[in-house]
């Protein structure tokens, strides 16, 4: 019977001696109609490699083996990982590993189960509370995974596809448009969850391409985020300890952008070039 149902996963819950830790964002899924649409979203077909981040109980798990997928279920707490291995298939498309993402060898890992030329896809209810530095990881990892799909809080979401002059839009938001083409998908009400958060969720599907060449990196996006740090205020102010002020004034107006532009005024692509300006070969 589907783990994903309240009559099924209380008394599994029960059984294996497990609850929901806050500490680790633990709400599992318990609408198999949004599990479908994940999948659905995800385009998950026959013998796709999926990486799983953070698989709790097994709800997303089962549902992606159902679909001949082969399982890479990442998971810290010792008790669901161990429990995990219920689902294995007669031809093991499961592997579960007890670890931290954030310390899993993702590349290694995943370098070694591929086919030449084929991609693996990310299918996860991410753990709210480590959502950024999971995604600074992966979105990097365009030689590896064709898509991401993840369910992240709304608020989150928001600013994945932000635009600008949005008030959600954020570096962050330029960091993840420039590694991916994303698409908000849809809402997830609190009642999908056990527990039910106090939040709105939503899933977000990246589509991953190789970053545009920038000239430096790190030096880029260190000025993005300087930026926003004040994003109320006009780029000749917030980014004054990186560049002089008239500095700033003068690459502005010799990119036809205004001198007086606010860090939320800036497309992606306009930062790259006002970038380029401030730092010429």
């Amino acid at each position: 019977m589907p783990i994903y149902k309240p009559s099924n996963l209380r008394p599994f819950l029960k059984e294996i001696g497990a609850f929901p830790k806050k500490a680790l964002s633990q709400n599992f899924v318990i609408d198999g109609n949004i599990i479908t649409k994940i999948l659905d979203k995800a385009n998950i077909v026959e013998g796709d490699i999926v990486l799983e981040i953070g698989p709790g109980p097994g709800a997303l798990t089962e549902a992606l083996l159902n679909r001949k997928a082969y399982v890479i279920a990442v998971e810290m707490d010792k008790v669901f990982a161990e429990h995990l291995n219920r689902f294995q298939t007669s031809d093991e498309r499961l592997e579960v590993v007890c670890l931290d993402f954030l310390d899993f060898p993702t590349r290694e890992k995943l370098l070694s189960q591929l086919k030449e030329g084929k991609k693996a896809k990310v299918v996860a209810n991410l753990p709210y509370h480590i959502t950024s530095p999971i995604l600074e990881r992966l979105v990097g990892m365009d030689d590896i995974f064709s898509s991401l799909t993840l369910m992240v809080q709304e608020e989150v979401a928001k600013r994945f596809v932000a635009s600008p002059k949005c008030k959600d839009y954020s570096s962050f938001s330029i960091f993840l448009q420039l590694h991916a083409d994303i698409s908000y998908a849809f809402q997830v009400p609190r009642g999908c969850f056990y527990p039910e958060p106090s939040v709105l969720s939503a899933v977000v599907h990246l589509e991953l391409h190789p970053l545009r060449s920038i000239r430096d990196q790190d030096a880029f996006f260190k000025m993005t985020r300087k930026a926003f740090e004040q994003r109320r205020k006009m780029l000749k102010v917030s980014l004054k300890t990186l560049y002089a002020s008239d500095h700033v004034t003068h690459e502005l107006e010799a990119l036809n952008l205004s001198p007086l532009a606010r860090p939320e005024e800036l497309s992606p692509e306009d930062f790259i070039r006002l970038f380029d300006s401030l730092n010429p070969k």
